[in-house]
């Protein structure tokens, strides 16, 4: 086999493109790889391809299929600190929080690896004696997988292998900002003996023109895509005209609430668990946290004087908490919202800046006296920014916490079980974390949202019913 570097991989052979793009490191902004630039061209390539493997990967037994699913995850495994090393590199995770990602990742092969020997059917009951009825599950077809840059390899994995284990083959768009960890993955499933085909990758500068090809192929029978909202909706318009599944993992603008009898020592650590993660480069980061006037004011003194401890700098360097945000624009939003809190009456308690003359590094920031007027109330940062608002009552900030077109994720602390009860059953969000701050850390749950954050479900059993058809048959004798 060639070497995959700056090619694609298309029925089982890396393969070169025209051109190549740079891949940008944003702690430092120097080149630390190049990727293969595809076309519409070659991304037609990649569709052939899966769609010539599928009768014959649709057709492998389920223990074949678990059995190539589990050797690639024993490589991801065995190569786990290199992997980490390319994702710190491309996309500036600290190094420790990048070694969990991609063990993280590698537990979704694992998983699917034995959920794909327990795809059952069903035999129903019928009212007529002399007819049967069988219920059968079987793969949709060529899978489309687009998947973004703050989580290189673990969104790879949670489209890529329930798809696997479902039978369907697979053509893999990783974000053309962290392309590195993508092409490392594949390398290793190429060498754990998928056929031909059966993956296939394709990187790219230009996301709309391949995107395209994707979502309009009426090959293609299934899309995933992880991302913004707005691209999200015109995946689902593009994709509406082959009457494709699609799943949506989309954008999220998730509350934190803190009751007045919550433990404030966990909520603080929650905060910080949910909010600074990834320098808040997550779809169900903490985006308002709301606390109880009661103890609003210990509260934010206690979580200041926390957040002022993290360490910003580069993702391999020992110590750091928080690394870069992607780019520029990125960063520009940040600090945008930051400075329009602050002109409408928030204070300041600590960070609130850029940090640093290299790099897209902003303090790990925590803002008080936030209002709903500010844009960080409505839009999703994405930066590690922590506004806090005040609430009264339980009704009040429930209806506050669900005003809003996002839900994906929800968060609350408080001892109280009746009110555990009320408001995991109250949040309009697909993911709630009752006294929590880390619910997507399991593989086993379904993992999705609710209104503008998106379509069908990750993770567990739950995730490989996007990949499956349900087939009825009636056999009368």
């Amino acid at each position: 086999m060639t070497s995959p570097s700056n090619k694609l991989y298309i029925n089982g052979n890396w393969i070169p493109a025209a051109d190549t793009f740079p891949i940008i490191d944003p702690a430092t902004g120097d080149i630390v790889g190049d990727a293969a630039d595809a076309d519409a061209d070659l991304a037609l390539q990649a569709v052939e391809a899966a769609h010539a493997a599928f009768p014959a990967w649709s057709k492998t037994t389920a223990p074949r299929r678990s059995k190539l699913l589990y050797r690639w995850y024993e490589l991801i495994m065995e190569h786990r600190d290199e992997i980490a090393t390319l994702l710190t590199c491309e996309m500036g995770k600290p190094f420790p929080e990048a070694k969990g990602e991609v063990s993280f990742a590698a537990n979704f092969v694992l998983w699917y690896a034995e959920e794909a020997k327990r795809i059952y059917g069903d035999t129903v009951p019928s009212n007529e004696p002399n007819k049967r009825i069988t219920v059968l599950r079987q793969p949709v077809g060529v899978v489309a997988a687009i998947t973004p840059w703050n989580f290189p390899a673990a969104m790879v994995t949670r489209k890529v292998a329930p798809a696997l284990a479902a039978g369907c083959t697979v053509i893999l768009k990783p974000a053309e900002q962290t392309p590195l960890t993508a092409i490392r993955l594949v390398e290793l499933a190429a060498e754990a003996g998928f056929p031909p085909g059966v993956i296939n990758l394709v990187t790219t500068s230009s996301p709309a023109e391949v995107g395209t090809v994707l979502t309009t192929d009426p090959r293609v029978r299934k899309v995933t895509f992880t991302g913004s909202t707005e691209v999200g909706k015109l995946l689902y318009r593009q994709a509406a005209d082959t009457i494709k599944r699609i799943s949506l993992e989309l954008g999220g603008h998730a509350p934190f609430i803190v009751f007045e009898d919550a433990d404030l020592d966990l909520a603080v650590q929650g905060v910080i668990a949910s909010k600074y993660r990834n320098a808040g480069q997550t779809c169900i980061c903490t985006n308002r946290v709301y606390v109880h006037e009661s103890i609003a004011e210990t509260f934010a003194d206690k979580l200041g004087e926390a957040v002022s401890l993290l360490r910003v700098g580069h993702g391999m360097k020992e110590g750091v908490h928080i690394g870069p945000l992607i780019d520029e624009q990125a960063l520009a939003k940040v600090e945008r919202h930051v400075q329009d809190a602050l002109q409408k009456g928030a204070t300041l308690l600590t960070g609130g800046s850029r940090e640093g003359d290299r790099g897209y590094f902003f303090q790990a920031t925590v803002l008080n006296n936030a209002t709903e007027e500010m844009q960080i109330a409505t839009e999703e940062t994405f930066g590690p920014v922590a506004p806090l608002f005040t609430f009264q009552t339980e009704d009040e900030v429930l209806a506050r916490a669900n005003n809003t077109p996002y839900g994906l994720a929800a968060y609350f602390f408080t001892r109280d079980i009746g009110r555990v009860t009320r408001m995991q059953e109250g949040l309009d969000y697909g993911i709630i974390g009752a006294n929590d701050p880390a619910p997507s850390a399991a593989i086993q749950a379904p993992f999705g949202g609710f209104k503008e954050s998106g379509l069908a479900r990750e993770g567990g059993k739950y995730g490989l019913d996007a990949f499956l058809e349900t087939k009825y048959i009636s056999l009368a004798f």
